[in-house]
């Protein structure tokens, strides 16, 4: 392709030769002639002017360069989107595999692909445009919508909904038991716990995606739902009862404890954990490894454990680390 052609698809503003085949799309580390890479980290900007790259997706306001530059507002998204264009995903044809255990009583849509050893339990109704991968599992009366793509391993267990365009990475389990038990008296060597029936289903709304060995579980009474568009990181735990809003992002390992309240637009980073119960309004933003015991108020930034406003937070990490200069001021002070 073309440069010239290709800022003209991403409706991008060319400076420099437009030229240029472009081939491929690379990280700005690594790319070199034929391929397009990206700024939209500050961190980066000074590779933009050694990169072998032949052209740069910046901001409008990114310095001038003088490899040949395509200006866009979000050059991560034009970015995404270019990756489209050179990769070409494979393809699957509808039609079911011999090996693939489907119960009679089930309703496959038309043009699924289900693949090798799948299993679709009995009233199972399969939107149209399904693809299924080996070994994916759909327990009984489970509802899914048009277009969903399970890969290999993942399970959805009974009576669990999910709406259309849906996602699931290896290994994403929809629906397992919620951790419930109630402590019951018990003699020496005889069980102390009493397994609370999960009974209710986990609803995952239209465009979700829920990445390799993350787990929704079903809930004991009432639903967990994930809300349209939400994403679900690698190895995240969303417990028993627990609500997630549209658009919302839950990064690597976050932990929702059970009838945990996530708003609309919100995104826990990596290793972010909720106690349960708690309520996280639309928009909040909590940073790595946070905390939260408590309810957040929407729009916050929170960081540290307890979760404070980030801020604050900061300003304590910065006085913490002061603290052995103080120490030894102190220390050195006459009585």
């Amino acid at each position: 392709m073309q440069l010239s052609d290709l800022a003209a698809t991403l409706g991008a503003s060319l400076e420099g030769d437009g030229s240029a085949q472009i081939t491929g799309v690379c990280g700005i580390e690594h790319a070199g002639p034929g391929q397009v890479t990206f700024v939209s980290n500050k961190r980066y900007a000074a590779l933009a002017r050694t990169t072998q790259a032949s052209a740069i997706l910046v901001e409008p306001s990114f310095p001038s360069l003088p490899t040949p530059t395509l200006r866009v507002a979000d050059p991560y998204l034009a970015f995404a989107k270019t990756i489209e264009l050179f990769y070409e995903p494979p393809s699957y044809s509808p039609g079911i595999h011999p090996t693939a255990v489907i119960a009679p009583s089930a309703h496959i849509g038309a043009r699924a692909h289900i693949g090798a050893y799948v299993v679709i339990g009995d009233h199972v109704t399969l939107g149209e445009g399904a693809i299924l991968h080996p070994h994916v599992v759909l327990y009984p009366y489970v509802e899914v919508g048009k277009d969903f793509t399970a890969h290999s391993h993942a399970v959805v267990r009974e009576h669990c909904r999910i709406g259309d365009q849906v996602t699931l990475q290896n290994g994403a389990i929809v629906g397992a038991d919620g951790f419930g038990f109630a402590r019951i008296p018990a003699e020496p060597g005889q069980p102390a716990w009493y397994k609370i029936l999960q009974s209710g289903p986990a609803v995952l709304e239209d465009h979700v995606e829920v990445q390799a060995n993350a787990c929704v579980d079903r809930a004991s009474v009432g639903e967990t739902r994930v809300g349209r568009g939400a994403k679900i990181d690698n190895l995240v735990q969303v417990g028993h009862g627990s609500s997630v809003g549209e658009n919302t992002l839950l990064c690597a390992q976050v932990g929702l404890a059970g009838s945990t309240s996530v708003g609309r637009n919100v995104i826990l980073a990596g290793q972010v954990g909720v106690a349960g119960h708690c309520t996280i309004g639309d928009g909040v933003v909590a940073t790595a490894q946070s905390g939260i015991p408590n309810d957040v108020a929407p729009g916050k930034i929170v960081s540290g454990y307890p979760a404070i406003e980030n801020r604050q937070w900061l300003r304590a990490v910065a006085l913490f680390n002061r603290l052995p200069g103080h120490l030894r001021e102190l220390k050195r002070r006459p009585n």
